[in-house]
């Protein structure tokens, strides 16, 4: 009988130890040591090892990379032009946000492409044919395996051959040869090490869907999102029909590229122009709203952004952003209180971006301390105004990158002002059909829009 011994993995980081700890001495996280038991099997088959010739990098043949377009234009583009022949993909986001919907419908759209094994290890075939009827799904090449057993898995994708294999989801999955739980930090790492080892050398396209933790991020250990090749995660509020796809890793593309996709009851449908869509219901005459022009990728992404002041009733006045980082919603009300003379000591204050996306970029700050002045002021912002442009800690309104593209954007969308840095008003070598307004600080600004004298 093999004999067991006991060691203590961390969920963080997957770093083992012969003792329990509270703090893992690898990544500093606290609370993140769990007991497993291993298994000492001595493996009695004598292997012999292919040794592997160095090569110089000069004398290595350049190979055309193989991309297969997935029916999706926004999917591509966050992929950088396809499904790479040979690649291993994590796709990670919060439970219903519309992973298996996005997946089951890239299956349909490669139609005759090749056979897809979709293999499942949470939902049974009537539920995955039920879901697939009600998408308008119809592919005979769609191969469905309800499995969680990675040898069967292995045997089966050898026999089929396929062009795409799924794999939902990966904690689900299990090895006999760890005695560890579906889901552990063994588990999801040699798991995926088979996968990896197996969609190299047969050049199958797979995608691994994840589970996300409550702190957003990919449940298992962090090698797991070194180990393929690429990383995306599926964005948005479950209450919300938008749904965003970012890629935070890709060895074949940028990761500053993103997909925006609807929610509907055909499934995932994307959207060619976010822009206009976020700013359909935009109202007109309210104090404490403004259009912001931000920037993913290279994609340019006009979005409204409110802001709302009240005087607070406890001796802590409230900061509640949604949508922004907290931090720099709280930094640039203390430029506007310093800087603007704003009192805004006593007042609560709360920032949204409409549509339940995130933003996180300085070409913001201008609006938001514009937003925040109106709705203290309740001076209404004109519907045709736009604010591109970083501000500093001493009011400064700095440069922000490609500002053509964001003004370019507006223009088409039809707005009238541009409100910029006067850094960047100088290298502007085209001509718009907006005014462009050059400004130096937050109180140039303020001036311009009649929120101050």
């Amino acid at each position: 009988m093999a004999k067991q011994t006991t060691v203590f993995v961390c969920s963080n980081c997957g770093n083992e130890s012969a003792k329990w700890f509270g703090r893992c001495p690898a990544c500093n996280e606290w609370n993140t040591c769990y007991e497993e038991k291993v298994n000492n099997k001595q493996n009695s088959k004598s292997t012999q090892k292919k040794q592997a010739i160095p090569i110089k990098l000069n004398e290595i043949e350049k190979q055309d990379i193989i991309k297969t377009s997935t029916g999706f234009n926004e999917l591509d583009r966050v992929l950088g032009g396809g499904l790479v022949k040979g690649s291993l993909i994590l796709l990670g986001g919060e439970p219903g946000i519309g992973k298996s919907t996005l997946i089951l419908q890239i299956c349909d759209k490669i139609k005759g492409e090749g056979k897809v094994l979709y293999v499942s290890g949470e939902e049974s075939a009537e539920q995955i044919k039920l879901r697939a009827d009600r998408l308008g799904i119809n592919n005979d090449d769609i191969i469905f395996l309800g499995e969680t057993d990675i040898d069967i898995i292995e045997n089966a994708i050898i026999q089929i051959n396929p062009k795409l294999v799924i794999i939902d989801s990966i904690q689900t999955m299990y090895s006999d040869e760890i005695t560890s739980s579906p889901g552990s930090v063994s588990q999801v790492r040699e798991i995926t090490s088979k996968i990896m080892k197996m969609c190299k050398q047969e050049s199958i396209t797979t995608i691994i869907i994840g589970h996300v933790t409550k702190e957003g991020n990919i449940a298992g250990p962090r090698v797991l999102e070194h180990m393929v090749d690429t990383v995306l995660y599926l964005e948005g509020e479950r209450y919300f029909s938008y749904r965003i796809l970012r890629g935070v890793k890709n060895r074949f593309g940028s990761t500053n590229e993103i997909g925006m996709f609807e929610m509907k009851d055909l499934g995932m449908c994307e959207i060619d122009n976010p822009s206009a869509v976020l700013l359909s219901e935009k109202n007109e005459n309210i104090a404490g709203s403004i259009v912001v022009a931000s920037l993913e990728g290279t994609r340019p992404i006009l979005v409204e952004l409110q802001a709302l002041t009240a005087t607070s009733v406890f001796g802590m006045p409230r900061r509640t952003a949604n949508g922004i980082d907290y931090n720099r919603l709280t930094l640039l009300i203390a430029v506007l209180e310093k800087r603007a003379g704003l009192p805004l000591g006593n007042q609560d204050v709360y920032l949204n971006i409409v549509g339940g996306i995130r933003i996180n970029e300085p070409a913001l700050d201008l609006g938001i301390i514009l937003s925040a002045c109106s709705s203290y002021k309740n001076i209404a912002i004109a519907n045709d105004t736009i604010a591109i442009g970083e501000v500093g800690l001493t009011g400064e309104v700095r440069s922000v990158n490609q500002i053509e593209k964001r003004i370019k954007e507006a223009e088409k969308l039809g707005f009238k002002k541009c409100i910029i840095p006067e850094s960047n008003k100088k290298l502007l070598k085209d001509d718009y059909k907006l005014d462009i307004i050059g400004v130096q600080n937050i109180l140039d600004a303020m001036r311009y829009l009649g929120l101050r004298k």
